[in-house]
């Protein structure tokens, strides 16, 4: 089984609610904030200290979309 680590990592994918929905139902807006935190993680330093930085940066590309999609609801 080919695991998508980027848009549906399996450790977020647990039970009936994916990890960022629930963040999304109780911060609201202040999930832009949260997203906006993880941009910084994967862009920064981490990018090529840990994992793949490709893979890094396509999850801060996810991050920042999902900042986006809250921002024009």
């Amino acid at each position: 089984m080919n695991e998508d680590m980027v848009n549906k990592p399996p450790h977020y994918n647990q039970g009936e609610i994916e990890t960022i929905d629930y963040i999304v139902d109780v911060l609201d807006v202040g999930a832009i904030d949260y997203c906006h935190g993880n941009v910084l993680k994967y862009t920064g330093s981490r990018m090529f200290s840990k994992g793949d930085p490709a893979e890094n940066a396509r999850k801060a590309i996810w991050y920042l979309n999902k900042m986006l999609e809250i921002m024009e609801k």
